[in-house]
């Protein structure tokens, strides 16, 4: 094959893959925009069925929500269990990675096997339940939405595997400048280490940010329910307008309601991604590659 033909089918190629690639982001991108767009669609419109574009624009959905008590409560909720709860769950999972994967831990394989045991049996939910609700005796509490996401197995996988690719002569060689280990962890293991801390930080924050099954379970306070929450009242009933406080006289439909809820539950994650985007797949692969 020439040299010619040979560019050519590579550019047959790359224009297959990139239409393949390109097909695919817009029929994952349709619904977002859909739901954004119906988000500003006034009633009388939204009733007809969706569109591209609204031929009507209205902020009444929005009007109707933040003229509410409850879209602040929650809203604080979820930023406040997201921020504390991905901090407090990103330091305990690198101290705990950084301790399995240093060589001269003598017990660092026992707490491997402590941790990665529940990822094989998994806790049964009555058990789960009674120790959340009964015997910490949380329930309605904050600590109730943090604690049970507080620590992943998985996530202590993938720190720990790329921990152990980091070469252990940092280590020797502050220890003979006289650091101690918090000093190693946080001024050079640490600063290194932004591709996977970047990673499983995104993956705290989207727990976090999602979640509702532990409020369904053990929160009955609607002052303590997080944004996901919220959207899961709405959307299973549907006539519980009145659960957000809000002023029932603006002309809004339950669907308007639900699509304006949903934009400002997944907003901040959206914005958040792009900025943690280039940590996110080197720190993904790295672990992996060289583990």
């Amino acid at each position: 094959m020439s040299m010619k033909q040979r560019d050519t089918s590579q550019l047959a190629v790359s224009a297959a893959a990139y239409l393949v690639i390109g097909t695919f982001a817009l029929i994952c991108f349709i619904p977002f925009w859909l739901m954004y767009i119906g988000s500003f669609t006034a009633e009388s419109q939204i009733v007809k069925g969706f569109r591209m574009f609204p031929t009507e624009f209205t902020l009444d959905s929005y009007r109707f929500l933040f003229q509410g008590s409850q879209v602040y409560y929650s809203s604080f909720v979820s930023v406040f269990i997201t921020v504390a709860g991905t901090v407090a769950a990103v330091l305990m999972t690198s101290m705990f990675s950084y301790v399995t994967a240093h060589p001269k831990v003598k017990y660092r394989y026992v707490l491997s096997f402590y941790i990665y045991f529940t990822m094989l049996f998994p806790p049964g939910l009555v058990g789960y339940y009674l120790l959340i609700s009964n015997w910490l005796n949380l329930r309605d509490s904050m600590l109730a939405l943090m604690l049970p996401l507080l620590f992943s197995a998985f996530n202590a996988f993938l720190m720990t595997s790329y921990f152990r690719t980091l070469p252990f002569e940092l280590n020797e060689a502050a220890t003979v400048d006289g650091a101690h280990e918090l000093y190693i962890f946080f001024r050079i293991i640490w600063p290194i280490s932004m591709p996977v801390i970047a990673t499983i930080t995104l993956f705290y924050a989207l727990s976090y940010w999602n979640d509702w099954f532990n409020a369904l379970m053990f929160i009955d306070d609607p002052q303590n329910h997080p944004l996901q929450m919220m959207l899961r009242r709405i959307v299973s009933n549907s006539e519980n307008l009145d659960y957000l406080n809000a002023n029932l006289n603006i002309p809004v439909t339950t669907t308007g309601i639900q699509l304006s809820t949903v934009v400002i539950t997944i907003g901040p994650i959206i914005f958040l991604y792009p900025f943690l985007q280039r940590y996110f797949i080197k720190g993904m692969t790295i672990g992996a590659i060289k583990g």
